[in-house]
């Protein structure tokens, strides 16, 4: 499969989202939240690279994590995982409190298409080298009210809302699955399952597409990868560096977006490689659907 690059020279990319004609992703290493313009009809050059000029910074946020979720007005939602708050970024680009989730240690964020936002994160702190504990997803309704819906996830991370609104699927770093659960009404969660085992798969971001397959990244296995509901592995994307985070987008909707980066270790001084990070991008033929 042809893989272009987009962006060169990053360092920890994560949480890629199409949005509007551009390509909106973090870099928790610099604390940005940036927007890329993709190549345009013409494609990359001759080297198989995009040369588009930088991307464009349009939030700071000192914050490791730094996940982002577009709320349907067209607002963007910033998880400050440092401080526990759930930030909102306004038209001006000013920001603003959207929810106090009442403690630091915040990872993944998803909005459906009611404004619900859920917001998971580990019980424990991997950078500091703490002994795993199970962790949660939170539900943040629009009105700001905030309430625990899941627990007992060994390491919550990805997560991505069906089209109808239905289901919540959350990937499970350390169980090696996506867990999937039926959202209420109200937005909460309830008949927890395995929507997919993924035998040595470590799924960390991940997006759902037209069919209802699951794309995921996968950092240890330098890949991103397409499965369908009950575990098969219908197709690959290689990459020669971790894959954090992956997003359906374009203006067919049919390229995968992919941040990737070398990965150092959760503990180290610097958990990937300066300078590593890359945003990538392949066209996988079925759209996008559903958020993120």
């Amino acid at each position: 499969m042809n893989v272009i690059t987009l962006l060169t020279d990053r360092g920890l990319v994560e949480s890629p989202r199409w949005h509007r004609g551009r390509l909106y992703f973090s870099d928790w290493s610099a604390g940005e939240v940036l927007a890329l313009t993709p190549p345009g009809p013409d494609g990359p050059g001759p080297d198989n690279t995009a040369h588009d000029g930088d991307a464009e910074v349009i939030a700071r946020v000192k914050s490791l994590p730094l996940c982002t979720a577009w709320l349907p007005d067209g607002r963007l939602l910033i998880v400050d995982s440092a401080r526990g708050t759930l930030l909102r970024r306004e038209a001006d680009g000013t920001l603003v409190t959207h929810a106090d989730l009442g403690r630091p240690g915040w990872n993944d964020i998803v909005v459906d298409g009611r404004g619900n936002a859920y917001v998971n994160g580990a019980g424990f702190s991997p950078t500091a080298g703490e002994a795993p504990r199970p962790g949660q997803v939170s539900l943040i309704t629009p009105d700001g009210q905030v309430s625990q819906v899941a627990d007992g996830i060994q390491f919550p991370n990805g997560m991505a809302v069906t089209p109808d609104n239905e289901t919540l699927i959350v990937a499970d770093s350390y169980g090696r699955c996506l867990l999937a659960f039926d959202i209420a009404a109200d937005g909460r969660l309830s008949g927890e399952r395995v929507w997919a085992s993924l035998g040595d798969g470590t799924p960390d971001g991940i997006c759902v597409d037209a069919e209802g397959a699951v794309w995921y990244a996968d950092v240890p296995n330098k890949r991103c990868a397409r499965v369908t509901e009950g575990g098969e592995v219908t197709r690959v994307v290689d990459l020669d560096r971790g894959g954090f985070a992956c997003a359906l987008g374009g203006p067919g909707g049919t390229t995968l977006y992919i941040t990737a980066a070398t990965w150092q270790g959760m503990t180290a001084a610097e958990m990937v490689r300066p300078g590593s990070g890359q945003v990538l991008a392949a066209e996988v033929g079925v759209p996008g659907a559903g958020w993120p």
